[in-house]
Formats: C-alpha cells, structure tokens, sequence
C-alpha cells in the first residue's frame, strides 16, 4: 500500500505561483512514478504532470509546460508542483497519484495509477 497526502492548495491571483506538495508514504515510494491530475466538477480527471521514480524523466501536458514544475525529492518522500504564471483555467481539484509503471514515457489516463490522493483545491482569481 502507498499513501499520498497533497497539501498547499489555496487561493491565488492570476499571474501568481502556488506550490503543492504530495507526500509519499507506505511501501518503497521510490517504487513508483507520481503524477499530478486536476479535475473540475462535471468533467474527467486529467493529466498535468510526472515524475519518474528516480526524478530524471520529467512529463507535462501542453497547457502547463513552461509554468509548472515537477520535482521529486526522495530522501524527502515528497513530490512539489510549483505552478507559476497561473491562469483562471487553472482551477481545479489537484490529486497526487502513483504508479508502479515503468514511465517510458509517464502514463497519462487516471486508471493507470493505483494510489490517489484526497485532493487539494486550486483557485485562481482575482
């Protein structure tokens, strides 16, 4: 079993930076590849971006390339989402998922990740 608690969400302006943090508990976490999913009420969870078990193989969608960053810090446990340049689209429920997958590349559907965290809640307004 893995668990995944997600933290830092809030409330933040446009143009402004958040930053998330997942921590990574239970069975070997260095075993598994950790992802960031966001979701809006009414529509499917999707993919935002990954991290390979080592921290070497960094993935993102299109949309958040160049804004965001995903880091992960094994001695630590932790996996950090610095999101910069944020924009109204950006809100969203942010989960912190994990997969045993060799991520050659990241995988990017939901199903794919067994462990899911409880969810952090991102707005961006003014």
């Amino acid at each position: 079993q893995v668990q995944l608690l997600e933290s830092g969400g809030g409330l933040v302006q446009p143009g402004g930076s958040l930053r998330l943090s997942c921590e990574v508990s239970g069975r070997t976490p260095s075993d598994y590849g950790v992802a960031w999913f966001r979701q809006v009420p009414g529509k499917e969870r999707d993919f935002v971006a990954a991290v390979s078990r080592s921290g070497g193989r960094l993935y993102y969608t299109d949309s958040v390339q160049g804004r965001f960053i995903i880091s992960r810090d094994n001695a630590k446990n932790t996996v950090e989402l610095q999101m910069n340049s944020v924009k109204p689209e950006d809100t969203a429920v942010y989960y912190c998922a994990a997969s045993g997958l060799f991520f050659s590349p990241a995988p990017r559907r939901a199903l794919q990740y067994e462990y899911w965290g409880q969810g952090t809640q991102v707005t961006v307004s003014s």
